[in-house]
This record gives C-alpha cells, structure tokens and sequence, in this order.
C-alpha cells in the first residue's frame, strides 16, 4: 500500500512540471542569427563589446497569447544568474531584435530586473576561467503580464501552469 502511495506522489510530482494548458503536440524551436546553439556568443554581446542583446527567434506550432524569454547562466560561481527577462512579447510576434532596447516597457512588452540589478538585458560578463552558458529559454504562455520590472522568483511564480511549450538556444562565453 505505502509503496503505491509513493508511486502516486511521485507521478503527481512529475506531472505537475509538465505544461498545463494548449496542445501536447504543439512543438517549439529556438535559434538565433546572433549565434548558433552552442557556440560562442560575439563580443558585441557581452560587457566587454557593446552588451547588446542577441537576436532571438522561434517558431511555435500551437497558439499562445504570449512569449517570454529568460537569459540565465547556470555556471556562475554564485549559482544562477539571471541576464535577462523579456515578457508580454505578443503571440503574434516570433523574434527579438538584436539591441532590444533596455527598457521598462516597449509598446505590450515589458522586461524585468536581471541579477544586475537593472531592467533589460546585460550580457556575459563571467569571472575569468572556464566557458560560462547562457541559456535563453523561450516561453509560450497562455496570459499576459500586468507589471514589468519582475524578478526571476516573480516571473517563474506567475508563469507556473501557463507555460504552454518552451524551447531553448544555449551561448557560451568565455573571459580569459
């Protein structure tokens, strides 16, 4: 008895991560003419060039109201560190441009506080050492947003159960 309890607990568990809502055949691909998945980002996106953000595009079989994306480096030497937060990208839309400006809202979309502390996108700028990535992760979602200038916590509370299908495209930077 006990061990089909635990059985159901951990389905429940694997289950509850999977996107709630649209289509389980809708499919999703990210790339970039920025960068290829990865390769090296250019230093023109990073704080050592112009910190720029990259171009970003996708193509997305189903129906969202609309996208988001989070740029984040798994390998800082803190733990996760966030470069970036775009939202409300209308469903419409399939790509930002390269130097998006850094701003609290442009038109319907709105970008939140990176782990800088500022609003919009900074780029790569690891310690020296080993090849960080930076994993860009687009997000379909079936609501829009009310307040730019969310944090990660904030972003990822309120996209739980709306994500409709995700991709993602992964830069690496280096400092030598």
């Amino acid at each position: 008895m006990r061990l089909g309890f635990i059985f159901s607990l951990m389905s429940f568990a694997v289950i509850g991560d999977f996107p709630s809502s649209g289509s389980a055949s809708a499919t999703m691909s990210v790339e970039s003419k920025s960068f290829k998945n990865n390769e090296f980002l250019a230093k023109d996106y990073t704080c050592d060039g112009k910190d720029l953000s990259p171009e970003i595009h996708w193509s997305f079989s189903g129906k969202a109201k609309t996208f988001a994306i989070a740029c984040e480096d798994p390998d800082a030497p803190g733990g996760n560190f966030v470069h970036w937060i775009i939202y409300n990208i209308p469903g419409t839309e399939k790509s930002i441009s390269t130097g998006f400006p850094s701003v609290k809202k442009s038109g319907e979309i709105l970008q939140g506080i990176n782990d800088f502390g500022r609003i919009g996108y900074n780029g790569p700028c690891p310690p020296k050492g080993k090849p960080h990535r930076y994993v860009f992760t687009v997000y379909a979602l079936d609501f829009s947003f009310k307040d730019s200038g969310l944090d990660i916590h904030e972003f990822k509370r309120l996209i739980k159960g709306h994500v409709v299908a995700s991709g993602s495209i992964t830069g690496l930077y280096q400092r030598k």
